[in-house]
């Protein structure tokens, strides 16, 4: 009698939860950042990728620009198949971007961690040698700015830290999505107070990333104390809709299968299984990251990448214009002596 009871409890729980859910339609912003608002149709493509110290390289076409702005976007820990972020990718270089993706690993197992932001730094000033030539989009590097997520993450904070002793163009800001290394804490630097004071940074988590969690994250962001422009960000599971917004180690995925090269490791197998590009891309990595480009450059957007304002926040709403779950923002302390709060 006491299971049938039970049965009976959990059965209009069961219901209620399933009926409390709304189904919704991921949709990028009409405008602004994060909008698929384009100055091009198509990417152009180059792959000098066969070393751990190549890169792939991507252009805007049609039209073709004389010079464009450089992107360096460091990917995770195996994810040399550019098609794990290809829409992403895709993204900006529509947007009049070039992205250099640099390959930074032969394979899981080589080069290892303490090396991989010499492959990356390689890459780059290789990759800048090589649009030299007239045949390609003309780089733009005073405005180099760098994206990572997971162990990119990390090697993008080393280089920014770091760019004079990597002699490659200083960037004016990164963007550290789910930023981490495991167990394999060879990249980490002892300290990232030297980050330069007029870089711009933002450091994006997810709540239940189960992989890298948010240690590195906080590092960074806290003895980053020079940066005055930094935000942390912690997104939450949503799961008033269908489908739900996730929080794992991976959010930032976005697969694009004109990216792909074929590598099909751990990696690439796992993005394939679970890649998704929903709201927590369109308005979350791409809107912010969006307009950090834009802030950097002419201090444009800024209220869709700091402050805690509500365009940054922001999901997305529903179609009766109630919001998404929102995300959480950390501002820097007030004084040198304070601790961290949330906001």
């Amino acid at each position: 009698m006491k299971k049938l009871i039970s049965l009976l409890i959990i059965i209009p729980y069961f219901f209620t939860s399933t009926i409390a859910q709304v189904l919704f339609k991921a949709s990028p912003p009409t405008d602004g950042p994060g909008s698929p608002i384009y100055l091009h149709d198509e990417v152009k493509q180059y792959d000098f990728a066969d070393k751990a110290d190549g890169y792939w390289l991507y252009e805007p076409a049609s039209p073709r620009p004389d010079s464009a702005n450089v992107i360096v976007f460091n990917h995770g820990y195996g994810g040399y198949n550019p098609m794990i972020y290809g829409a992403w990718i895709k993204h900006l270089v529509r947007k009049g971007n070039i992205v250099i993706y640099p390959r930074y690993q032969k394979n899981v197992y080589f080069p290892r961690p303490p090396k991989f932001s010499k492959m990356v730094s390689k890459a780059i000033r290789d990759a800048l040698v090589m649009m030299e030539n007239k045949h390609f989009v003309q780089p733009i590097t005073r405005n180099l700015t760098m994206v990572g997520h997971s162990y990119g993450g990390v090697i993008s904070a080393d280089l920014a830290t770091n760019f004079e002793a990597h002699n490659i163009p200083k960037p004016v800001a990164i963007m550290l999505c789910s930023p981490g290394t495991g167990p394999l804490k060879g990249g980490v630097l002892d300290s990232y107070e030297n980050l330069p004071d007029d870089l711009k940074m933002i450091v994006m988590v997810s709540n239940g990333d189960r992989t890298v969690g948010d240690v590195f994250g906080i590092k960074v962001f806290e003895e980053a104390t020079n940066v005055v422009q930094r935000n942390f960000i912690r997104q939450y599971a949503d799961v008033s809709i269908s489908p739900k917004h996730t929080h794992g180690h991976n959010e930032s995925y976005a697969l694009d299968f004109d990216f792909d090269n074929g590598v099909r490791n751990f990696t690439a197998r796992r993005a394939l299984r679970i890649g998704k590009t929903d709201n927590v891309d369109y308005y979350g990595y791409w809107k912010i990251f969006d307009a950090l480009l834009d802030c950097s450059r002419n201090n444009k957007n800024c209220e869709y990448a700091f402050g805690n304002t509500t365009e940054q926040k922001s999901l997305g709403k529903m179609s009766d214009g109630t919001p998404l779950k929102t995300l959480e923002i950390t501002l820097p302390p007030i004084g040198a002596n304070n601790t961290t709060s949330s906001n």
